[in-house]
């Protein structure tokens, strides 16, 4: 079992930053890839940023330029570093873990991001 706990969401005015934080605990060996996914009003959740456990990092082209995720394996935590955000960048941002060899995600609770224009 993996647990995922994220922190660092709020409430921030157009072309603020936030930084989001998610510390996996439990039976970290089995996690692969982490990611933030973004659920916004009224839509589906989409994935934001993933990085797997070598290094690779992808984003969504909505987010590219202003987004980075990084992994620090030592504290078990991945960051999410959000720039210059936009009042469509609110949502709430799931932290998730893939276990490895399988297509299984465990999930935080989730942060709320909230954009004001």
């Amino acid at each position: 079992q993996v647990r995922l706990m994220e922190s660092g969401g709020g409430l921030v005015q157009a072309g603020g930053s936030l930084r989001l934080s998610c510390v996996a605990s439990g039976r970290i060996d089995v996690i692969n890839a982490m990611g933030w996914h973004r659920r916004a009003p009224g839509k589906q959740r989409e994935l934001v940023a993933l990085i797997t456990s070598g290094g690779t990092i992808n984003f969504a082209d909505s987010v590219k330029g202003r987004l980075t995720i990084s992994r620090d394996g030592a504290k078990n935590t991945v960051y999410l570093q959000m720039n210059s955000l936009e009042p469509e960048d609110t949502g709430v941002y799931y932290c998730s873990a893939n276990h490895k060899g399988t297509d299984y995600n465990y999930w935080g609770q989730g942060t709320q991001v909230t954009v004001s224009s």
